[in-house]
């Protein structure tokens, strides 16, 4: 069975923004993904995060471009009334870090993939970084 990645905000941007030393962690999880090695899920709310912080990095084309192309090959789930309220009553300091968490334990996601852990850590699934992902995989 594929493992199923629900991948954060920051992996998105290390690869869409080519942010270093980042980018080739993150892109080779993008890779992964594209050739459906991997399954990977993020939720609607980082697509708008996405979407407004490329648009002020960049443009408006530049962002819908690049999530065109994210849509391809990643699966978006929705964040709806029950995943708020578990974040509203969450213990996580951080109320879209624990969206995104319902987001993906609400899903039966394997696996979070993000670069601040830490943020995590009140987390009953598997959470890891990019590089610590691939080193766990042997990739």
């Amino acid at each position: 069975m594929k493992d199923k990645l629900f991948i954060d905000t920051d992996i998105i941007l290390d690869i869409a923004l080519t942010r270093e030393p980042h980018f080739y962690s993150s892109a080779f999880i993008s890779s992964l993904i594209e050739s459906k090695t991997v399954i990977g899920f993020t939720s609607s709310v980082i697509v708008s995060n996405i979407y407004y912080i490329i648009r002020k990095v960049d443009s408006h084309k530049t962002a819908i471009d690049f999530i065109s192309k994210m849509r391809l090959f990643i699966s978006i789930l929705p964040v709806n009334d029950e995943i708020i309220c578990l974040a509203l009553e969450s213990q996580f300091k951080d109320f879209e870090d624990a969206i995104q968490y319902y987001c993906a334990y609400n899903n039966s996601i394997d696996y979070l993939i993000t670069r601040n852990v830490k943020d995590y850590s009140k987390a009953q699934m598997k959470v890891h970084t990019p590089v610590e992902y691939l080193k766990l995989k042997n990739i």
